[in-house]
């Protein structure tokens, strides 16, 4: 896998040079003909070809710290694995795709697809059985459905997912996400989840008379990221939100 990464770096700076060569050539070729042809205006030309060369750039850049994010060229040298060893996300399809794009360890996700608040028996066993020192949640979009707009009865089975969390892994320190806005596409195929902001305001406030973190992810999410059924991520997007609640959780 690190050989791969390693690779991939190698082959976008080797396409950076060649498209700086390229357009080195451009620009010289633009300068000779202006040498030979002075009432030639190229100054169109030689705009478009430094538009291009920023662009190959930027994209450039953001492949390659996408890249690190994901490999763990960080400030300690460590991967987004290593940061996760002693932490475990537990969660529904959207947290599951840790361990599907391979951004953590199956050791550090406990998810299900389609899983609801009121049936987490498999994964509450097995965050006991891995015991860690954090563990993050990510919950509460199939029960947004599920209880049918009631933000009432939600807060009733998140708070008794808490209270079995706690007794479960008392020294588990826990963090958790607020469920992801959706975009439109999703809203039409089932409008409750237009719900999804006053569910997260009845969230935050359980945490707070939880003394449990809440990590606001509302502005964390870009329009690119989302898969097509708008409700999903794609793989770019799991180093991004790794990072958010390492940096909360501090590890």
């Amino acid at each position: 896998m690190d050989r791969i990464k390693r690779r991939t770096k190698r082959r976008i700076v080797l396409g950076a040079g060649i498209a700086a060569a390229v357009a080195a050539l451009i620009f010289l070729i633009q300068g000779v003909r202006g040498l030979l042809y002075r009432e030639t205006d190229t100054s169109a030309g030689v705009e478009y070809i430094q538009k291009e060369e920023a662009g190959d750039i930027t994209a450039i850049e953001e492949k390659i710290s996408l890249l690190e994010k994901q490999d763990g060229d960080g400030e300690d040298g460590r991967s987004i694995k290593e940061r996760f060893a002693g932490a475990v996300v537990l969660g529904d399809s959207v947290a599951q795709g840790f361990a599907e794009y391979d951004i953590l360890n199956a050791s550090s996700v406990a998810a299900k697809i389609g899983v609801h608040l009121d049936g987490l028996d498999e994964q509450i066993s097995k965050v006991k059985e891995l015991s860690p020192g954090i563990l993050f949640l990510y919950l509460g979009m199939n029960d947004v459905t599920a209880t049918n707009g009631d933000t009432d009865r939600f807060v009733s089975e998140y708070k008794a997912v808490l209270a079995r969390l706690r007794e479960e892994v008392p020294d588990a320190h826990i963090f958790v996400n607020s469920i992801f806005p959706v975009q439109e596409k999703a809203l039409k195929e089932e409008p409750l989840l237009e719900k999804i902001p006053e569910y997260n305001d009845a969230l935050r406030e359980l945490c707070d008379s939880q003394t449990v973190a809440f990590i606001d992810n509302t502005e964390l999410v870009s329009e690119w990221y989302y898969e097509q059924d708008g409700i999903h991520f794609k793989a770019d997007f799991y180093p991004v939100w790794a990072e958010r609640m390492a940096e909360v959780a501090s590890l």
